[in-house]
């Protein structure tokens, strides 16, 4: 059968082939503590070991019991709508009308309707390089092309608005950043993200930032570029503060110009996200959950602190302290001459899961690993006794 062109423009997901590497490992005797094995320790997957807080349940079976599952309309719950617009005002301190958010299945979707109604083919979207892999895809898959630019730990892995002018080229459409980012854990400084936003916007461009780790942000520094002006693009999930990985439910904040066409474009494409889900999420933002997520932010912090130092006591070298998410992106270069080399020497010998830095581009991303801790508190001290057993530190 013949295949579209643009589906080999598409690389392999490797960190979920990686974890498929870890699962058949973790199914041999070596992991099998009833025979005497250690079992596998994942730290690949970005994925909070909380799930959704109790309020957040409770609202979905009210909803079931209810019979509340029909057809939503194609942007989201009015209610929803209303309920982030209130959020963004009391939490980042921004007016968004809820008219301008478009509320999406999980922000996969929403960076599909993105790249749908904007990119034409040959169009280029400038992104930092290291950066998440499907992100890039998402534009490659509507025709157009994600030209990475290398950056360096000096940059914090981010681009700048001097690296944007000087790459800007004549199918140059935009940007797109994720700020925290995966997988390197940093942000965006807010005068560098303004002077990035006033360069693309005096070229005509577009800049969409994803956002979806906004809300793990450690300090108290953390702004939303929608502060920057109503023409920046913003993709929000609530996956990852809320804990709702897999209720596939996130968030576009648009200028009003774009709303129907993305309106449009949803209606076809998946009619509405799940109504469960809205209905659910509407529990998002009650005192009770709010203080259930800003505990869970805490924890998250905490365990960046520990881990970051154990790291680098390892000759694990960690570049750039993450100020976001719940990764560590790490160089292994004083172990091993390679990061997939290393991932699968520690799958095999220390029984723990990572993640090689080949996902996500292709400046040096050979000598880099992401580590999640976003595992409970207690995989992250046994990975760490691992790691010194076998690298002999």
């Amino acid at each position: 059968m013949r295949l579209a062109q643009r589906v080999a423009g598409i690389e392999p997901f490797w960190v979920m082939e990686c974890a498929k590497a870890a699962d058949a490992i973790a199914r041999t005797p070596a992991c099998d503590p009833a025979q005497g094995g250690e079992r596998m320790v994942y730290l690949n997957i970005g994925e909070p070991d909380e799930t959704a807080p109790p309020a957040v349940v409770a609202a979905a079976q009210q909803c079931l019991d209810a019979g509340r599952t029909q057809y939503t309309p194609a942007v989201g719950l009015p209610a929803l709508r209303q309920a982030l617009s209130d959020w963004y005002a009391s939490r980042w301190g921004v007016a968004v009308a809820p008219e301008r958010i478009v509320v999406t299945a999980g922000a996969s979707a929403a960076l599909q309707l993105l790249c749908t109604a904007l990119v034409e083919p040959g169009d280029e979207f400038l992104m930092p390089d290291p950066c998440y892999p499907c992100n890039r895809h998402f534009v490659t898959a509507a025709g157009g092309t994600a030209r990475l630019i290398p950056t360096t730990a000096a940059q914090r892995f981010q681009l700048d608005a001097a690296s944007v002018a000087a790459a800007w080229g004549p199918n140059t459409r935009g940007v797109m950043l994720a700020s925290p980012s995966n997988p390197t854990g940093t942000s965006v400084p807010a005068d560098t993200l303004a002077e990035i936003v006033a360069a693309v916007r005096a070229r005509g461009g577009i800049t969409i930032v994803d956002e979806i780790y906004l809300g793990l942000s450690f300090g108290g520094d953390a702004r939303t570029a929608l502060a920057l002006g109503d023409d920046v693009l913003v993709v929000n999930s609530f996956s990852k503060y809320f804990g709702m990985t897999g209720w596939r439910l996130g968030w576009l904040v648009l200028p009003e110009a774009l709303v129907a066409p993305v309106e449009k474009l949803a209606q076809n494409l998946y009619i509405c996200a799940s109504a469960i889900a809205q209905q659910a999420a509407l529990a998002c933002f009650t005192p009770e959950t709010l203080a259930v997520c800003e505990a869970r932010r805490a924890s998250m912090q905490a365990r960046r602190d520990f881990i970051v130092p154990a790291l680098n006591a390892l000759g694990l070298a960690v570049p750039v302290q993450p100020d976001g998410a719940f990764y560590v992106w790490f160089d292994v270069t004083a172990h091993a001459p390679d990061s997939w080399q290393f991932c699968f020497d520690m799958m095999e010998r220390a029984h723990i899961a990572l993640t090689p830095g080949r996902d996500f581009g292709h400046a040096e991303t050979g000598r880099y690993a992401r580590l999640s801790f976003a595992s409970a508190v207690d995989d992250l001290h046994e990975a760490v006794r691992r790691l010194q057993r076998v690298l002999g530190r």
